[in-house]
């Protein structure tokens, strides 16, 4: 299918410099005559309505009752969205980990995005797509102003869209829908393979940092709750008994480390995150020690934490332990990234949702940590490096492959709405596909930093005046 696309013969230039040169035939239009705005407040009926936002996987439906996330006390100035309708995030453009979505709901959404409207579904379909291929590689800079990074709604309807036939909008919607499923299907079937190893490397890692080596030996209720038990030679400590709260700061000039789930502490620009402002002022960020616990302050609980092997400084939003000379530093990362451990994390936070509880540090203090001698952690940290080798292998390769295939996916799709290939012969050959039954790429899921981007100011941002 791929193989066959060709390029257009003729080209010309679009004038746009996110763009290039688009195929002779498309025309450019203002996006004044492809959408308008649209903007009703919901107001005292706001309980009619389904609550919407607009993640990774496009615009998504909340489910309020499970407590997940942030939700606005006042509803009453969120604005209504209808099934085919636009939503943009035109502020904070840069950072928006989604400014774009098409949505396949009837709901409510917060005031701080602008919805827009399109009589022609097609078109609606194949503008969701050109915006998101352009949203891909933040390629709007040249419309961003202010301290916001916001692109003013004036200023987006007067710029123009490459457009092609109408004809040819339904083909390359067909195309990239044809395309992106299988795609997809191929990211779901290897994401599951993903979490078979997990799981795999998660149950070595529990029974090693619970038993040690010899899983059959005798154990002892490692605190209340009796099913969590841990091989009765060991001692067992209370958290404040083996570490002391770390509060220094004042050396801006160290590498920024974060806590990235799954992976631990690593340095900030490892983790595939936004990039810290210059101006920002690390003055007050913590400093942490080679061997120090960290705990994410509103994400320890599903296993935001990690033993540093770096030094460097931290937001003070997370918490920062000096671990004491009764835990290498080896086998303390193995241990408190275990579930034993994560399952205490969550009895020692606090809160209303599923998505922020705060650690609670009275209740913190008094985890209860197994502490086997410093020769049998010794024994038990070379094990599991062993034993995890190849799994970690298996895990990085998966984790290529799955970066590879969206890389294409992204490459493709901006290189089908640009105009770079003609998909208008394999389009019109494709088979007709039912409707997916089943979720892909999780999209069912709203994971960590999925979340509306606007959830953190509800309020819409002023617009700017045009400069």
């Amino acid at each position: 299918m791929i193989h066959d696309l060709k390029s257009y013969p003729a080209m010309k230039d679009s004038g746009l410099p996110w763009v290039g040169e688009v195929p002779e035939h498309w025309s450019l239009s203002p996006n004044r005559l492809l959408m308008r705005r649209r903007k009703v407040l919901v107001g005292r009926r706001h309980t009619e309505y389904r609550l919407l936002s607009l993640t990774k996987q496009g615009v998504i439906v909340r489910d309020v009752e499970s407590g997940k996330g942030k939700f606005s006390v006042d509803m009453s100035t969120f604005q209504e969205v209808r099934n085919g309708d636009l939503v943009f995030c035109l502020f904070d453009v840069p950072e928006t980990p989604r400014t774009v979505g098409l949505s396949h709901h009837d709901g409510m959404i917060t005031g701080a995005y602008t919805v827009f409207e399109s009589s022609d579904p097609i078109l609606s379909a194949f503008l969701d797509l050109f915006y998101r291929a352009m949203d891909d590689r933040k390629l709007l800079s040249p419309l961003y102003s202010g301290l916001r990074n916001t692109i003013p709604p004036t200023r987006f309807l007067g710029t123009k869209t490459p457009v092609p036939p109408p004809a040819e909008q339904s083909a390359i919607v067909r195309f990239l829908d044809h395309a992106d499923r299988r795609i997809r299907r191929y990211i779901r079937a290897r994401q599951k393979l993903v979490k078979l190893l997990e799981e795999q490397k998660q149950a070595i890692i529990e029974r090693a940092v619970t038993c040690g080596l010899d899983p059959n030996g005798p154990t002892q209720p490692l605190g209340s709750a009796p099913e969590c038990r841990v091989s009765s030679g060991w001692k067992i400590s209370r958290l404040w008994e083996v570490s002391c709260l770390r509060s220094e700061k004042g050396r801006p000039e160290l590498d920024l480390l974060s806590v990235f789930l799954g992976r631990g502490v690593i340095r900030y620009g490892e983790g595939g995150g936004q990039v810290h402002k210059p101006s920002l002022d690390l003055s007050g960020y913590q400093v942490v020690h080679l061997g120090d616990l960290v705990l994410n302050n509103q994400q320890a609980w599903r296993g935001s934490v990690g033993v540093s092997a770096h030094q460097g400084i931290i937001s003070p939003a997370y918490v920062v332990l000096a671990l004491n000379s009764s835990l290498h530093s080896h086998f303390a990362d193995y241990l408190f990234k275990s579930r034993v451990m994560v399952s205490q994390f969550v009895t020692a936070s606090k809160g209303v949702g599923d998505i922020q509880r705060d650690i609670h540090m009275p209740w913190l203090r008094n985890i209860r940590v197994p502490i086997p001698s410093l020769t049998e952690q010794y024994r038990i940290t070379d094990y599991l490096d062993r034993e995890l080798a190849g799994i970690g292998k298996q895990l990085s390769l998966f984790d290529r492959e799955l970066s590879l295939f969206r890389e294409y996916r992204t490459r493709l799709i901006a290189d089908v709405v640009t105009g770079k290939v003609d998909v208008r012969g394999v389009a019109a050959s494709l088979p007709k596909e039912a409707d997916e039954l089943e979720a892909l790429d999780d999209a069912d899921a709203v994971a960590e930093g999925d979340i509306d981007s606007a959830e953190g100011n509800l309020d819409a941002p002023p617009e700017e005046a045009e400069v």
